[in-house]
């Protein structure tokens, strides 16, 4: 598979990650840091992206089997970290934009789901709060994987919810995974010792969901060495790449969106 772009340190691929980690030789990446699309969240305008599933269990299913793959391309050594963010149950059938100017700036990236189709995940209740972080790790772990840690990225700007019935959403989970019971794995720097790292948000222009390099930093150099290779099978705004590039290893980086892959490169060559 020919490279959307290529440097000494950075290789971007512009393909939907199933077809691009077919192409990866076996055991050649060292560590992993990624965030796959969240369920039902938003709308990438890419044709059969992941997340827009009709069914949890087939968004499941789904990773599951990206990361199955993933698997391949890890050393005996590797180690995946894996951020997923949650969501509640919730009525879906007429979402999409609405007239007011605030509502219609949070609707815009969120899929156009037809009418009628009621609840987002019909085997639960309406409210409930769907565990679709620790649905994934678990399948992970049913199908091979070594589940190693549970860390909570907890966010001192969280964004503002209308929610009056529970408290307001302020963290997300970050896996660590390993391919094996013994893998390549470094301290990371203080005070990201413990199992709950504070890490603000940082937008980023172009992009909505953007990793934090200050969240990714530690998890690179816990789970690697310089020279390795680093993957993000869903390299989004490519924080990843730029952040393992500038710790003196090499990145791959699988984006489906072209114009996501564009700005990945303005990234790494401003960088």
């Amino acid at each position: 598979m020919q490279p959307h772009f290529q440097n000494e340190l950075v290789t971007l691929y512009q393909a939907d990650c199933r077809a691009a980690l077919g192409s990866l030789e076996e055991g050649s990446v060292a560590c992993c840091v990624t965030s796959p699309p969240y369920w039902g969240l938003r709308d990438y305008d890419a044709e059969g992206q992941i997340g827009l599933e009709e069914t949890l269990e087939g968004y499941v299913g789904t990773l599951a089997a990206v990361f199955r793959e993933l698997r391949r391309v890890l050393r005996r050594d590797g180690v995946l970290w894996l951020n997923l963010g949650d969501t509640y149950n919730a009525y879906n059938g007429n979402r999409g934009p609405s007239k007011g100017r605030a509502n219609r700036r949070h609707h815009e990236f969120m899929p156009t789901l037809p009418k009628g189709y009621g609840l987002t995940c019909k085997t639960l209740k309406p409210k409930d709060l769907l565990g679709v972080p620790w649905r994934v790790a678990l399948a992970l772990q049913s199908d091979g994987w070594f589940l190693r840690s549970d860390v909570i990225w907890q966010k001192p700007n969280p964004a503002p919810e209308r929610v009056t019935d529970r408290p307001r959403k302020a963290h997300e989970y970050l896996f660590l995974l390993s391919k094996s019971d013994r893998y390549c794995f470094m301290l990371p720097p203080r005070p990201l010792q413990t199992s709950v790292w504070t890490v603000p948000t940082r937008p980023y222009k172009g992009h909505r969901a953007v990793f934090p390099p200050e969240l990714i930093d530690p998890c690179i150099l816990a789970g690697s060495r310089p020279g390795d290779i680093v993957l993000d099978p869903f390299a989004g705004s490519g924080t990843t790449l730029v952040t393992a590039a500038k710790q003196g290893r090499r990145a791959i980086g699988i984006e489906l969106n072209l114009d996501y892959c564009n700005l990945i490169v303005k990234r790494v060559t401003q960088a």
